[in-house]
């Protein structure tokens, strides 16, 4: 089995170690193998290749965060042609930020966006949900 380093901030590590104790993993290692496993699984999900699909993708990081804003404003510029909304709202007193995005496309418009939105910043907690457009129900008459 290969070896892998990985660099991570010490408040994150700290909270893997916790999931080691309280769920009984073997170690660090198994929870990144689970985590990229599922990662994988979840980007390589061939059900939705060759629909199309609305994410909604929601990212949550600390107030005042100008890079951050900025950055999720080019990103919104970036994939114009697959944003069809973004809300901005602060939260908890002016804590925290949350930015939505709904997002219409193909798994890589879906993809290739929610990995930018990962890669802005450390601090940048990211959700989302996938939903293919032909499961939509249309309202029987």
């Amino acid at each position: 089995m290969g070896i892998v380093s990985v660099s991570m901030p010490e408040d994150l590590l700290k909270k893997i170690d916790e999931l080691v104790e309280v769920h009984d993993y073997s170690g660090r290692s198994e929870v990144f193998r689970e985590a990229g496993r599922k990662l994988i699984r979840e980007f390589q999900d061939q059900s939705l290749e060759n629909r199309e699909l609305i994410a909604i993708v929601t990212a949550l990081f600390p107030y005042d965060s100008r890079a951050v804003e900025t950055k999720m404003t080019e990103l919104r510029h970036t994939h114009a042609d697959a944003v069809r909304s973004n809300s901005h709202s602060c939260i908890c007193d002016d804590r925290g930020c949350v930015e939505t995005f709904i997002i219409e496309g193909d798994l890589t418009d879906v993809s290739e966006f929610v990995r930018d939105v990962e890669a802005t910043n450390e601090d940048v907690q990211v959700e989302y949900s996938l939903f293919p457009v032909d499961s939509i129900q249309q309202p029987t008459l």
